[in-house]
């Protein structure tokens, strides 16, 4: 039974999930927090702190992580199999159809107010993984800054930005508790 809920779970994520990789986001946190309690709010944010640190998709990695924690071994394959199977299926179709149809302007149009609305998922996840009180400390605003500038004005690698991040927080964590 607990496959068949894995299963149903990360099957939605894989067919609702419009965007890349932060769109999934409040996808899977409704699927696997809110729906089914798999993970706790806290564990699910320290999970996707987790996930950013290593490489491939976010969704692959929480199947992996939610699968794997309620179901072991087979709940990981699972999770995984529902979590690609409908791209897989999408990508194969819209490759037919958008190679014969991507110069109408009902298509054209579809796609590019598809980009704003994940943009707007972006900033709203971002704002509630965020403490909002905390984000205004002087070490965290640092952080937050630094990042968002190195992102966008480099071309630094996001991986090395979250390590980077992470190495500071251990820094000062650890000067500051001493």
């Amino acid at each position: 039974m607990i496959l068949l809920k894995l299963f149903i779970a990360f099957l939605k994520i894989g067919l609702f999930a419009f965007g890349g990789a932060y769109s999934f986001v409040p996808m899977i946190e409704r699927e696997v927090v809110q729906n089914n309690q798999w993970l706790a709010k806290e564990e699910f944010l320290e999970i996707l702190g987790i996930v950013k640190v290593f490489p491939g998709a976010i969704s692959i990695k929480f199947a992996t992580y939610t699968g794997y924690k309620v179901a072991g071994v087979p709940g990981a394959i699972v999770a995984n199999f529902a979590n690609i199977l409908a791209p897989v299926l999408f990508i194969m179709a819209a490759s037919l159809v958008y190679s014969k149809y991507k110069d109408v302007p009902f298509v054209r149009g579809s796609l590019e107010m598809i980009q704003y609305a994940v943009f707007a998922m972006i900033i709203a996840v971002g704002i509630q993984l965020v403490d909002k009180v905390g984000v205004f400390e002087l070490k965290n605003l640092f952080v937050v800054l630094v990042a968002f500038a190195l992102f966008a004005l480099t071309k630094i690698h996001p991986a090395f930005i979250i390590v980077g991040a992470a190495v500071y927080g251990g820094l000062i964590n650890s000067i500051t508790s001493t």
